[in-house]
This record gives C-alpha cells, structure tokens and sequence, in this order.
C-alpha cells in the first residue's frame, strides 16, 4: 500500500479535529446535567406534580443563563461551548420549527402607497394563484398578471402615486422600470423582515437557534430547540409591530338594536337548517347577562332553549353587555370566534352599524366556566371608531415611539410602557384630552391588548399597555414595540412543534437502534469474517467516531432521521468490507498467498466500491438539494457517511490488515462457512419468468394506486396535524365525530404510538395568524370530555399535546414539485454515471428501469398496505427520502454486478459465450449481495422495530427497498442488459482503468 504515511497523518489529524469538538459537547453536557440537578433542589414545594417538569425547565434555563458567559473548559464560556457542540434537532430535544412567508403581496401593496385600488388588489390576488403553479418570481407574475387583467393600463398610473417614490418613478415611467423597482424594494423588504425577526429572536434568548432566509421564495426557515409555548413563538415572529391607537363605540341603544338586527339578518341569510349545525357553545359558557337579549329575540316564550338558539345565531354564540360600562361590547368563547367575526363581517351585516365602526377581538382570552362547570376561554369583542368615514386610519400609530419597556408592578402584574417622540406626544395629548372617561383601545396587529379609561389628559408622550401578561410576554411585546415595524407581513405556511416528553423518547429509541444495529453487525462479521471481522468491527468503530465528530465541527443538526442515517451507513459501510473479503478469497482459492491475496483483493475491489458509492453520492447529494429540515439533515448524515466509510473501510482497513501482517499476525478471512462458493445458478435462461413476476406485481400495485390512491401525509397535500396523549382508551370514531363538529368536516383519527393523531384541513390556506391558536382551541373543546380528568387549555397545549404540524398549501405543493424533481435528477445523475463509466447506454438504461421497476414495487407496496398495515404508510417527506435511498441502494447492488460483468468480457469476451460469462459475474458476486443485504437488512430491521413511530413507516420503505434491491440486480438488471443488446453483451476496452495490468514483455514492448 501507497502512501502509508500520508493516511496515517490524515486520520490522526481528523481524530484529533473530532475530539477537540466533541469535547465541548461533553462539557456543556455536564454543565446542563448540573443545572438540572440545582432545578430539581430548588424546586418549590407547592409546585404541581403537573407543573414540575416545566418548573425544572424554566429554574435550569435561569441557572444556564446566569453563568453562560463565566470562562469554564479551556476558557470557552457556556455560551461558546454551546454553539461549538453538536446541535440535537427538534425531534431529540423538544422544541418548534416555522417557515415564514413574507408576504410579497403586501409589500407591494406597501410601496404603492397603501391603496386599495381593485386593479391592483385582483392583480395580486391572480399573481398569488399562479404562484402555486409555477417557480416564477412573484412580481413578474403580478406584472404579467396586472396586463393580462388590465391591457393598455401602465403600472406607473398606481405606483408613481406612492409619495415614498415620487422621485424614483413618473407618470411616464414604463412598466419594465416599475417592475425592476418593485424587485428591488420587495428584495429589500424580505431582508429587513429576516433582520427584523432574527433581531427578536435574539431577544428571546433560545440557545442554539437556526434561522435562515430563501430570499427566491421569501420564505424565512427558523429552528427553536427547547421552545415550549408555541403560542408564545407564534405570536412573536408574526407580530407586524403595527401599534394604533382607536377611540371607541360602547354599548348603547344604537349598538344594541343594530346587533339585533343583525342578528335578524344572519338567520335570515343562513336560514334555519344552516343554523342547527352551528356551535351554541356561547350560551352555555358564560351566565352573564345574555339570555334576556335571546328570549327577547324569539319568536315565542314558549319555545324550548335549544330552538331560541336556532332562531338567534348571532346571541347563540355572542353574549352583549347590556350597559355601557365597559369598554367591550360582550363576550364569546374563544372556540367561536372566528364565526362570530365571519358572521360580523358579512356585507349585509356590516351595513346595519354606523361606517366608521369595525369589530376587533381582544388578544388574550381569559378562563370562565359555563354552566356545567367546564373550562372555557372567553374573548372581548371591541368597535373601534374612525374619524375618517371609512377610511380606517389611526388618530395615532406606532411610528412615533422612541423606547419602550417592560416592568412588574407591586401587585405582581406586568405592563409595558412606551415613550414618544415630540410629535407623538402632541397627538397622543390631545386625544386623550378629547376623551376623558372614554375608553382608548391600544391595538396592536388588529387584536385589542387593552382599552384603559381616560381619567386626565396625558402629556410627555408616556403611555403602557396594560393586560394579563406574564413576565416573559411582557419583555416580548416591550422587544418587539422597540425593534420596529415589519416592512412586510411574515405569515408561518409551515410548523412543527415535537414537545420535549416526546423528543427524549427518540433519543432513547434512536440510541437503542443504533445500538443494536451496531452489535449485530459486528457479530455478524467477526462471525462470518474472522480476523478480518476485527479489523471491520474497529474500522466500523472509527467511521461512526468520525461522522459524529465531523457533524459537530460542520455545526450540522443531528435528528431522528439523521440517526437513522447512520444505521443506515453502517448497514452500507460494511458492503466495502465485505467487497474486498469476498475477493480476498476468490484470490486465496486460486492458490495466491495471504498478503498477495489481500494485495489483489483491494487491488481488484477498488472498481465497484467507487462506483456503488458514487451512485449512492448522487442520489444524497439530489436529496440535499431538494429536502428540507430533518430531510436536508438524513442527506448531509449520508453524504458525510459516505466518504467516511470509504476512509475507514478501503485506506484504514488496509493499514491494519498490513500493521498486523508485518508482525507477524496470520490473518484470516473465514471462519470456515462460505455461503454460495462456486454457485452454479443458472439465472441468465429463466429471465422471461423473472419479467412475468415483475409483470404480475407491477400490475397489481399499478391498480392499487389507481384505485386506492395513497395516504398522502400533511406535507404533500397540506394541513395539520396534532399527536395527542389520553389518560385513558378512547375510540378514534367517537374523537372523530367530536371534532367534526367543531372543525366542520371530519378529521383523520388514527392510532399512533399509544397516542392519538388527528389530521385535518381546517383553515389551512388561511393566513390570519390567529387561525393557528383557533384551531387549537377547537380542538381543545372537541377532545377535552374524552379525558378522566379534563386538562386545562395550557396544560392540554404544553403536557398533551405531544407534537403538532402544519403546512400550508403553498408549501406543499413545493415539496410535491421538489419531490419528483428529486426522484427525476436522481435517475439521470444515475443514468449519465453508469453511461459515462460503462460506455454502453444499454448498461445505463437497465439500472434506470431497474430503478424504476424498483420504486414502483415500493409505492405498490404503500398503495396497497395503507390502512392495513398497524403503522403509518404516509407518502411524505421522509418516504421520498426513504425511495432515493432505496435507489441508491439499488443502483449500489446493480453497479456491483455489472463491474464483475464488465471484468469478465474484457478479460475473456472474446473467447467465451457472452452469456455463459454473465451468468458466470452473477454467481460470482452472489455472496457478497446477500451478505451485504443481510447487513444492511439487520440494522434497518432493528431501526423499524426498535426506532418507534415516527420512523416506522421510513424504516418499513427500506426494508422493502433492500428486499426489492436485491432482487432486481440478479433478476432484473442484468438481462435486462442482455436483452436491450440483442444478447450479445460487447465492453469495448477504451478505459485504461479496467484494463488488465501488462505483462513486462508488453511493457518493454510498448516502450519501444
């Protein structure tokens, strides 16, 4: 072996680098290990059995935060070590992960001033149509778009009005000028959202989090590791920062009859049927004084409750204030009010109250019970008044504060307080001047924070916002008052939330996985290898040192399917082994000595390692592109897998192999079991049959996907998803009638890890950010009586509530897109490699139908099996990783046999049938493909066993992957070649690479 010295000096150097990172890793894991010892000693004994585990949390996060900048290992403080360690994704620890949209739309809206005008509201409506459909920049589709709707009307007639950029654009501007403006200030508006949200969440004070900006698509990826208020999260990266100040309309005798009549309006709209299905949960709420205004309403003392109710949708889920008190017009639960705002925002209902009036909920709910004695959350309904007819603009707005502050008052509330500039200060005095005993609502993102009674005329440009606010929303509000306005709306299209219960549950299962996987293959090599095994098993050994340490110096995020990516690797890292061993002996059995045999056994092995790896690197590198989040983390784990198992299994194998010899030490490659030595199969003749079976199969599973479709996972069809744990058995029929109450239409219920996963549609392609916390809130009410002990709304969120998803349309349609240019890139990465490599098309379009007969067997498989199976077959993100890695695995197993093909023709094509020698490669790579799919098939066995549900449905594709693999690179692949060259394979010699090493009379003859 070459360069002996070289490799040695490479893996000392590598070794070292691993060491030096994991080292933080350990450190920082000690310190957090002393935190929670210090929280667990000083936790308040009042605290509740339910409440302890997030009272640990919260005192270990304060004993972090109070030492993370004191010098500690090698004088790297806390917070240096932590951003050093290896980051653990959101599946392994807990926590939340978002995209945000940055609305494009409104930014434009923005840069023209504002304006409502229709031509430029349907443009951008269309654009944003047609942006599901196709990858073009969103304002070229709105110029398309706005000509299309609009011929003969330029761009500059609405933007040149913008007196942002009267100096930049004229009435006589062309449209290319507006369009390149628009880019620039759209480019610039998406930029300052990313600085503006990455700004608040370093006010937040979340370790190691991970934010990044798509500026193609205006979408912001932001990862939150340990968060555990997702409301919390939610609001702060959606908070516009748009702070208004409103005078208000209070109930009156006006107020009250256009309620009334509104009320009129709405059952006559709906109708009576319509309204029978609607949710009368309001009434029984709350025992405020909402009943008298329903009997009054009806048509008849003498009907039943139930039908005052039918005859007032409106008071059935709206209770009014009967005086002028408060600030409030009245009360719904938080669970209607999203109808209750549908209802008021009706064009026939809107005319029965003055124009210069619009309803605003409260931001928070506060708890209530209704009249059986259940929790509920109730909402304030406002109306806000404006001086401007129906132009709704503020007296006052957020522009004008300089500073603002949160701070805890003696009685233990928490408000914020704002400062002024002078110009703020003159509006905000005189219009509290003009309302002395008037309420004021301070409104912030449209949901009234609060609506103070003005006692005195307020001067010096101070005000506070006062609420229910704990200390942490307190300091988020003042954060997000003081960084400033968002140029453009940032709306979440896609979430996942794992709670930390859940994220130490992977961590166990994927540790004992990995764990197993790892003994079983190394027993199956010391077994079956003998010396040789060892040498394996310490090579094994050092690649999973090496990929674990490399991951910490590349900052990349471990997550549960990067750890099945590593079991994965090490199933594959073994096939280079085994490569090698197999040939070892092949040269043992031709009477070679030991250290000939293993100089000609890697010699000869090199070929189809380099090719089978490299078509597995083409298929990792095309999901690295393409995947997202922990899909984009399996790839890396892969890619990294990939050279480091070369590394370990082909250079450091080959050192140790040799350190051994030279002492002395008899190395042995068998413990005396040899499966298939000198096979005999005559494969090559019973093809037709082969091609009947594939036939019969491919036909089956074909009319199982037409007919039956697949279980398509939120990610490729849109939705959300909610993992919710029970305290005792329930039925998935009787939650799923519960909540199709609630939600409108019937969710998926379905069994999942001894919890229950719902999945539905409700108001996905909405984008009010208060959609999210309604539809937790209705679910909240439709599951809450299947508890023993009903939770309370936060508890149920942070304790039952296990993990949440959510992904808009927008979003899944990218990924159904990047999916199949995935699957689509793969194959002609593959195809171009194999063409390039074999220099015959017949070689590269056989693996690509192979590849192809392969993955269509697998969506056959989940096509039938969905429904059937006691696990989740959901064709999502992770089974599209799962089937690229399956391809890879194929082509690996393929490229294999087709390298000992191409050995066996150029050595003895010329004199031997062509057929013979291919049945003959076959045989003679027979037992390296089953050993290496046994233990490939041993870890991922173990993954879908022991790796929980999560991955259970990845791990069952993989299995099948490998099965399928397998098969198809001895019945498929092979005469497919043979039949697409007419049956008479020809290898031209043109690669100096894979000719036979020259006699030293050839030598000396070509030198001369």
């Amino acid at each position: 072996m070459q360069g002996k010295g070289l490799v040695k000096i490479f893996a000392i150097v590598v070794a070292l680098i691993c060491v030096w990172q994991l080292a933080f890793t350990f450190w920082t894991s000690r310190i957090e290990k002393s935190a929670e010892t210090y929280a667990v000693s000083n936790l308040a004994p009042d605290v509740s059995e339910q409440n302890q585990s997030r009272a640990i949390k919260s005192l270990s996060r304060a004993y972090l935060d109070s030492i993370q900048d004191q010098p500690g290992f090698m004088g790297y403080s806390y917070k240096d070590c932590k951003s050093k360690s290896l980051n653990l994704g959101l599946d392994l620890q807990g926590g939340m992960s978002v995209v945000l949209q940055v609305a494009r739309d409104k930014a434009i809206q923005s840069i023209a001033g504002g304006t409502n005008n229709p031509q430029l509201l349907q443009a951008l409506e269309s654009a944003k149509v047609r942006e599901q459909e196709t990858q073009q920049d969103f304002v070229s589709l709105f110029g398309e778009e706005f000509q299309r709707l609009n011929p003969g009307t330029s761009l500059a007639s609405i933007f040149a009005n913008s007196p942002d950029y009267s100096d930049r654009l004229s009435f006589n501007s062309t449209d290319d000028e507006v369009l390149t403006l628009l880019k620039t200030e759209t480019e610039n508006a998406i930029e300052t959202t990313f600085e503006i949200i990455r700004t608040r969440i370093d006010k937040f004070g979340v370790t190691q989090p991970n934010i990044s900006l798509q500026k193609n698509t205006g979408r912001i990826l932001v990862e939150l590791p340990g968060v555990d208020d997702p409301e919390r999260v939610r609001n702060l990266l959606q908070a516009e920062a748009n702070l208004e100040f409103w005078e208000v309309f209070q109930m009156d005798n006006a107020i009250g009859t256009a309620l009334t009549n509104a009320n009129t309006i709405i059952k006559d709209k709906l109708g009576i049927e319509d309204v029978v299905k609607e949710d009368d949960n309001i009434a029984e709420d709350t025992s405020l004084e909402g009943d008298d205004l329903l009997t009054e309403n009806a048509d008849s003392t003498n009907l039943s409750d139930e039908e005052i109710k039918r005859q007032n949708p409106l008071f059935s889920i709206f209770t009014p204030f009967q005086t002028s008190d408060n600030s409030a017009l009245g009360l719904v639960s938080k669970s209607n009010s999203k109808k209750l705002m549908d209802y008021l925002n009706m064009p026939e209902v809107k005319a029965a109250f003055p124009r210069n009036l619009k309803f605003v909920l409260s931001k928070d709910a506060f708890e209530s019970e209704d009249n059986d004695g259940n929790p509920v959350k109730l909402m304030r309904l406002f109306a806000i008044k404006s001086r401007f007819g129906d132009n709704f603009k503020p007296v006052l707005d957020g522009g004008v504060i300089t500073d603002a502050g949160s701070q805890m008052e003696q009685n233990g509330s928490v408000n914020v307080s704002m400062n002024m500039n002078a110009e703020g200060a003159r509006k905000w005095k005189n219009l509290t001047r003009e309302n002395i005993n008037k309420p004021i609502a301070v409104v912030l993102d449209n949901a009234v924070y609060t609506a103070p009674n003005i006692i005195s005329e307020i001067s010096g440009g101070r005000s506070q916002i006062t609420g229910d606010f704990s200390i942490e929303e307190g300091q988020d509000l003042a954060s997000i008052l003081k960084i400033g306005k968002l140029p453009a709306p940032a709306r979440i299209v896609e979430e996942a939330v794992v709670g930390p219960t859940l994220g130490a549950e992977s961590i166990r299962k994927g540790l004992l996985s990995l764990l197993i996987g790892i003994v079983m293959v190394l027993g199956f090599m010391v077994f079956y290898y003998n010396k040789g095994g060892i040498v394996s098993v310490l090579a094994l050994l050092l690649n999973l040192f090496f990929i674990i340490g490399v991951l910490a110096s590349l900052g990349t995020t471990l997550t549960l399917p990067g750890i099945a990516g590593i079991v994965l690797t090490i199933g594959m890292a073994v096939d280079a082994n085994v490569i090698i061993y197999e040939r070892i002996r092949e040269e043992l059995s031709k009477g070679l000595t030991t250290k000939k045999a293993i100089e000609e056994g890697f010699k000869k092995s090199y070929s189809a390692i380099i090719d089978a790896n490299l078509t597995t690197l083409i298929t990792a590198i095309v999901l690295a592109v393409f995947g997202l989040g922990p899909i984009l983390g399996f790839a890396v784990i892969l890619i990294i897998g990939i050279f480091s198992s070369l590394f370990t299994a082909v250079l450091l194998s080959r050192l140790m192999i040799d350190w051994a010899g030279d002492r002395g030490t008899e190395m042995k490659f068998s413990s005396g079991l040899e499966l298939f030595k000198n096979a005999n199969f005559d494969f090559v003749s019973k093809r037709k049959l082969n091609y009947i079976i594939s036939g019969v199969i491919l036909t089956l599973g074909i009319l199982a996907i037409v007919f039956r479709g697949f279980e398509l996972g939120v990610d490729f069809q849109g939705g959300r998803t909610y993992q919710v744990a029970f305290d005792q058995s329930v039925s998935t029929e009787d939650i799923g009638s519960a909540l199709a109450n609630q939600f409108g239409t019937a969710p998926l219920v379905t069994t999942y890890d001894n919890d229950i996963r719902i999945t539905t549609s409700y108001e996905i392609g909405n984008t009010d950010p208060q959609i999210d916390n309604q539809s937790m809130a209705l679910l909240y009410e439709g599951v809450k009586g299947f508890y023993q002990n009903p939770p309370t709304y936060e508890s149920f969120v942070q304790e039952n509530i296990k993990s949440s998803q959510k992904v808009g349309p927008t979003i899944a349609d990218d990924i159904r897109t990047g999916s199949l240019k995935a699957t689509l890139f793969a194959l002609i990465g593959i195809f171009l490699y194999i063409l390039i490599r074999f220099r015959k098309w017949q070689f590269g379009l056989a693996a690509v139908l192979t590849v192809i007969h392969d993955t269509l067997i697998l969506l056959s498989l989940f096509a039938i099996g969905w429904g059937i199976f006691p696990f989740g077959m959901e064709i999502n993100q992770a089974f599209i990783a799962a089937m690229l890695t399956v391809i890879g695995y194929s082509i690996n197993d393929t490229v294999v046999v087709f390298d000992r093909i191409r050995e066996y023709l150029l050595e003895r094509g010329k004199k031997e049938d062509s057929l013979s020698l291919i049945n003959q490669a076959i045989n003679s790579t027979l037992s390296r493909t089953i050993i290496t799919s046994l233990t490939t098939l041993f870890v991922v066995l173990v993954l879908f066993i022991f790796g929980g549900e999560v991955i259970r449905g990845f791990a069952f594709a993989l299995l099948i992957g490998i099965l399928v693999g397998t098969y198809s690179s001895i019945f498929i692949a092979t005469p497919l070649v043979i039949d697409l060259s007419g049956q008479d394979v020809k290898i031209e010699n043109t690669s100096q690479a894979v000719r036979k090493p020259l006699s030293r009379a050839e030598r000396a003859m070509q030198n001369s």
